[in-house]
């Protein structure tokens, strides 16, 4: 809770509409889901204005908001595991990117 007024963050009215107005901004939108097109944490090189957009812990990102977005990045996970609740996977994607192109992770999450 305490990096609430340090992390920027904001919620749009409308997703996937409001993708248009993130572009309009500059920022490359990256999904966190697990397509097959979907790049890993590792190796994703963020760009300085990155948004990340997280889906719900049940459903996900809908269809429409994964073909709104401009790639998807995924958290590699050992064991068989395929999801982390959207708190932790916020936190491991926050973590990661903290500074955009310069991620060196070694390990995937256990």
């Amino acid at each position: 809770m305490g990096t609430v007024f340090q992390v920027p963050w904001t919620r749009l009215p409308a997703w996937p509409q409001g993708v248009d107005l993130l572009h309009d901004l500059g920022f490359t939108v990256a999904a966190l889901a697990l397509t097959p097109q979907a790049v890993s944490l590792e190796e994703f090189i963020a760009p300085a204005r990155t948004a990340l957009v997280l889906g719900t812990e049940g459903h996900g990102i809908t269809a429409h908001g994964l073909d709104a977005a401009d790639l998807h990045v995924r958290i590699p996970m050992a064991g068989g595991v395929d999801s982390l609740n959207v708190a932790a996977a916020s936190a491991v994607a926050l973590w990661a990117l903290r500074h955009p192109g310069s991620i060196a992770v070694t390990s995937t999450v256990r």
